[in-house]
């Protein structure tokens, strides 16, 4: 296992380090034009923008969610984080189809008799990363607040705290600690968005860095120039990256005896405020997948055979990209938690460094002299999609490692359970909840990325999410609903059997 991880980690390093060398390489230096700089500050400032909004929307949610008890409480938990799973562009057209020119909103304005809301620019960016990340943000919080031992709350009962006391003694506290780490977290997510942009963009005083590289290559081939973008969307992705790894920490309030909290949130217009911010939040992000469902059901019945294709090319990468991930952070993560060489958590962690749009001009970089990139669409899209979830699979195979080592590790070597008949006695079973999370998490994930694929894929080459697109783009909107629905069942049916199985497993 210590010999093949190491192995693993260095084959991360390397396929990390090999395109941004190809980069910096091509690069010679970086010059930036008017139009960069443009696309620099606009990516900084939507960053900023969506990832403060995010945050402070989910302040109040997250704290409805912690002092209040009411039933469906866990499936209203379960439905908002499920906006973390759809694709992106797939989310990109149902607030379209609930705020765009066409949209829901827009047509009950205009019965109304009242001016309609423009969803494309700088606006609509935002928007759809507050819909991505506000789950994300949220369960962060939440996490703060359930961090908070019961005693504490018992404690600020018996000393009559006042709910402003309650605020001041134990809430205020850990936001601070809680809330720049959500923050760094959703500003590095939106910082590496590509098909927000693409779609929702609205010109070239909305282009993103990541959308200025793909035009690079993709229309201009340019590739010196992509790869001098490239640079520097590496230095402010590796710059965020580092900042959400050094501020992410626990609240301060030592531990408690492990009892279920007991904090009663306090009646009166307090009540109807975590009512208020539930309802608002729920309708924010259910509205938008119910418009999917709605628009998409007509489409499915008449879709083009390509989509079809393009389905079972999506299907098939996920699970390529799957298997390959999960191979590599299981490894990875045993070995840590055995006290393995610190340079294995980097290797894991090193791929929040960039992103999927530099690794792939990189790799386009590194094949271009070699074989037409055009050839490799689907293998690169493989290997990039499983280098960018080695990351969050790790982080959530490594604790549940290390406890499955403190617990059994010992008895394992007693024993002498080594090799294949330790993983398949004790490593799996027992890591069976985790791995299925994990694995459903990167299928879903890899089903609905367009990065690579639109860098390297041709026109009998394309991915459903690129389909998606290419469909949105000539103005089908049926089929293009109907393909999203398509993408969406098939994400969740790849999440849903990988997880289900995991909990089966470990029953």
């Amino acid at each position: 296992m210590a010999s093949g991880a190491r192995a693993i980690g260095a084959l991360a390093l390397l396929l990390v380090a090999a395109p941004l060398v190809a980069v910096a390489w091509a690069a010679g230096g970086v010059s930036l034009s008017a139009a960069d700089w443009a696309a620099l500050r606009f990516t900084v400032l939507q960053a900023t923008v969506s990832s403060v909004v995010s945050v402070l929307l989910a302040v109040p949610v997250a704290k409805a969610l912690a002092r209040r008890r009411f039933p469906g409480r866990g499936a209203l938990i379960t439905l908002m984080g499920a906006p973390s799973l759809l694709p992106v562009i797939v989310a990109v057209l149902g607030l379209v189809a609930v705020y765009g020119r066409a949209g829901w909103l827009n047509d009950g304005l205009a019965a109304a008799g009242l001016p309609r809301v423009q969803v494309y620019g700088l606006q609509g960016v935002v928007m759809a990363h507050v819909f991505l990340n506000l789950p994300l943000a949220t369960r962060m919080l939440l996490q703060g607040w359930q961090a908070i031992p019961a005693e504490r709350f018992r404690l600020a009962e018996s000393l009559s705290f006042r709910p402003a006391d309650v605020a001041r003694h134990l809430e205020r506290p850990m936001l601070a600690e809680v809330v720049p780490g959500a923050l760094a977290t959703v500003f590095a997510v939106c910082l590496t968005s590509f098909a927000v942009a693409l779609v929702l963009g609205g010109g070239p005083r909305a282009t993103t860095l990541e959308l200025a590289i793909y035009q690079a290559v993709r229309f201009d081939f340019d590739l010196g120039h992509a790869a001098g973008l490239a640079l520097v969307q590496t230095a402010l992705g590796a710059a965020a990256a580092l900042a959400a790894w050094r501020m992410a920490q626990a609240a301060g309030f030592g531990a408690g005896l492990d009892r279920a909290p007991m904090w009663r949130g306090p009646d009166g217009w307090r009540r109807g405020a975590d009512v208020l911010a539930l309802g608002l939040a729920a309708a924010f992000l259910l509205v938008p997948m119910v418009a999917i469902l709605l628009r998409g059901l007509p489409g499915l019945a008449d879709l083009p055979p390509e989509v079809w294709a393009a389905a079972g090319r999506s299907v098939t990468v996920a699970l390529v990209s799957t298997a390959a991930t999960m191979t590599a952070a299981l490894t990875l993560a045993v070995a840590v938690a055995r006290g393995g060489a610190r340079w294995l958590d980097l290797a894991a962690a090193l791929p929040l460094a960039t992103s999927g749009l530099v690794l792939g001009t990189g790799l386009f970089l590194i094949a271009q002299p070699i074989v037409p990139p055009t050839r490799l669409a689907l293998p690169v899209t493989v290997l990039v999609n499983a280098l960018l979830a080695l990351p969050f699979a790790f982080r959530l195979l490594l604790p549940e490692a290390r406890a499955l080592h403190a617990g059994y590790g010992r008895l394992a070597e007693s024993l002498g359970l080594q090799g294949p008949a330790r993983l398949r006695l004790l490593t799996l079973p027992r890591l069976a909840r985790p791995l299925g999370f994990s694995a459903g998490l990167t299928a879903a994930l890899s089903m609905g990325d367009l990065g690579v694929i639109a860098l390297f894929a041709a026109d009998q080459g394309a991915t459903l999410p690129l389909m998606v697109q290419r469909l949105m783009g000539a103005y089908r909107t049926e089929a293009a609903a109907g393909a999203a629905l398509l993408l969406v069942g098939l994400s969740f049916a790849l999440f849903w059997a990988f997880d289900a199985g995991g909990r089966r497993a470990a029953a």
